[in-house]
């Protein structure tokens, strides 16, 4: 709907409060939320009491702290149905592949592991021995440390025992899939909220990996930047590594993840 049509701007004015409450994330005083949507606590209360009305709003009447209705919550569990993961995340990837200019893959946990379901491509021509329909291996990829990292501890275990990825990209039949080393690397892909890979199992590749989580706080994307050694840079705090992070923070919030800042 373009910004020049014509709309009601009582209503504009009265939805700062319910973007006030939503990024509390918590019950709030009047006089709080009304600072917070930038209004006096006179000229939030009536449309407080509308909303109320409807339902948007409630209070609770042994606090007096307001908090969403039921409207609301019946509203935001119809959107997160309708919500399709991917369908919302390939815009992002796609942006995100123009702005850091390297390849941008999106991966599910499907049947055989780590599966690629998008992926966009570079302006410039690089070779990367992944395509849409590939599966990548647990362990020795960054795509698959993601999962490892985040997905149930039951299903990783189940996965390995089962080498649901023997025919994955990187797979090595010789890796160790259980014991501290392991432990460590998912560690710290859990504390970082990357995953990091340079020069391998793809050879001269580097890439980073970052989870996608629903509203339920699942894993259920891994989004991976993947460039030629020497053009990619690793660094943790690189431009790329930061606008990944960005990238999929924001496609987490668009599925009602509350991702912290």
């Amino acid at each position: 709907m373009g910004k020049d049509s014509r709309g009601i701007q009582s209503i504009e004015v009265g939805g700062e409060l319910l973007h006030a409450l939503a990024r509390s994330g918590e019950p709030m005083m009047l006089r709080d939320l009304a600072r917070e949507a930038g209004m006096s606590p006179a000229k939030a209360h009536p449309y407080l009491v509308s909303f109320s009305r409807i339902g948007l709003i409630e209070q609770d009447p042994s606090t007096g702290r307001y908090e969403f209705g039921t409207l609301a919550l019946e509203l935001g569990i119809v959107s997160l149905r309708r919500l399709s993961a991917v369908r919302v995340a390939t815009p992002a990837i796609t942006a995100l592949a123009s702005q850091i200019d390297h390849a941008v893959s999106l991966a599910i946990w499907g049947t055989h592991g780590p599966t690629v379901v998008r992926l966009e491509e570079p302006s410039h021509p690089v070779h990367i021995a992944m395509r849409v329909g590939s599966t990548v291996s647990l362990l020795e990829t960054a795509t698959g440390r993601i999962f490892a990292a985040f997905l149930p501890p039951a299903t990783i275990n189940a996965a390995l025992d089962e080498e649901l990825d023997r025919l994955s990209i990187g797979y090595d039949p010789k890796r160790t899939t259980r014991g501290p080393a392991v432990e460590k690397i998912l560690a710290d892909v859990r504390a970082r909220g990357l995953a990091r890979a340079v020069g391998e199992p793809l050879r001269g590749v580097n890439a980073f990996a970052a989870p996608v989580f629903d509203h339920s706080g699942a894993v259920i994307l891994a989004v991976t930047a993947m460039g030629a050694v020497g053009t990619f840079d690793v660094g943790w705090n690189s431009p790329i590594a930061k606008a990944l992070l960005t990238c999929t923070n924001a496609i987490s919030r668009r599925l009602g993840h509350a991702v912290r800042s």
